[in-house]
C-alpha cells in the first residue's frame, strides 16, 4: 500500500455528477488548488449497504466542511449513469437522494490504482493470459489533501469496515489550526483545545497541565 502523505496528489480529468443530477466532463481536483482543501474518499460501488451510509453521513456534515471551506469529492469505479441513478433514488429505497457534493466515476479503475486503493490486481497465470486477482473495486481509502495539492493524511479502510466523518474533520481542523498557529495537535486533540509547541519544553508543558 502506498503512502502518499507528503507526495502530490495523483492527478485526473473524468466525468462526475455534480449538485445530484449534472453531468461534468474532465472533472479535475485541480479546480481546488489555492482555494480549497480537499477531502477526497473512495468507496467500493453504488447501490450496495455501507457506502450509503458513509455518503449520507458526508452529506449531513457537509455544512461542516464547507464552514471549514474544504471541498468533499467521492470516487468510485462505478459509471456516471449509475452515480446519477443511484443519485436519484430516493433513500428508503436504498439510495442517497439529496446529496450534493460530486462524484466521480472511476469506470477503468485507473483513479484507484494511482491512490493505490484497488482491491485487486491483473497478474499473468501459467499460460500467459493476464487475470484479474481480488475485486476490482476501491477500498475505503480517504484523503485529505492541502490548497498545494499535496496529500498531509490518509486512511485506507477494508470493505465491510465504514469510515468516521467526524474523523475526518478532526483532521480537517487539525490541519488547518497548524497551519494558522504553527502548533501541532496532540493525540485526541479537538478543534479548541490546546496545542503545543513542537519542542521537548512544548511537549512537558502540554503532559504537565493535562495531568493537573
Amino acid at each position: 500500500m502506498a503512502v502518499l502523505v507528503g507526495k502530490k496528489a495523483p492527478s485526473f480529468s473524468t466525468d462526475a455528477v455534480v449538485n445530484g443530477s449534472e453531468f461534468v466532463e474532465n472533472f479535475s481536483l485541480d479546480q481546488y488548488l489555492g482555494k480549497k482543501e480537499v477531502i477526497f474518499f473512495f468507496y467500493p460501488l453504488d447501490f450496495t449497504f455501507v457506502c450509503p451510509t458513509e455518503i449520507i453521513a458526508f452529506q449531513d456534515k457537509i455544512a461542516e466542511f464547507e464552514k471549514r471551506n474544504v471541498a468533499v469529492v467521492g470516487c468510485s469505479v462505478d459509471s456516471k449513469f449509475s452515480h446519477w441513478a443511484w443519485l436519484n433514488t430516493e433513500q428508503k429505497s436504498g439510495g442517497i437522494k439529496g446529496v450534493k457534493f460530486p462524484l466521480v466515476s472511476d469506470l477503468g479503475g485507473t483513479i484507484s490504482e494511482n491512490y493505490d486503493v484497488l482491491a485487486g490486481h491483473s497478474e499473468y497465470d501459467d499460460e500467459g493470459n493476464v487475470e484479474f486477482v481480488g475485486a476490482p473495486v476501491a477500498y475505503r481509502g480517504l484523503f485529505l489533501i492541502d490548497k498545494n495539492g499535496v496529500v498531509r493524511h490518509q486512511v485506507v479502510n477494508d470493505l465491510p469496515l465504514g469510515r468516521s466523518i467526524d474523523e475526518a474533520l478532526r483532521m480537517v481542523d487539525a490541519l488547518q489550526f497548524f497551519e494558522e498557529n504553527g502548533e501541532v495537535c496532540p493525540a485526541n486533540w479537538h478543534k479548541g483545545e490546546k496545542a503545543m509547541q513542537a519542542t521537548h519544553e512544548g511537549v512537558s508543558e502540554y503532559l504537565a497541565n493535562k495531568s493537573h
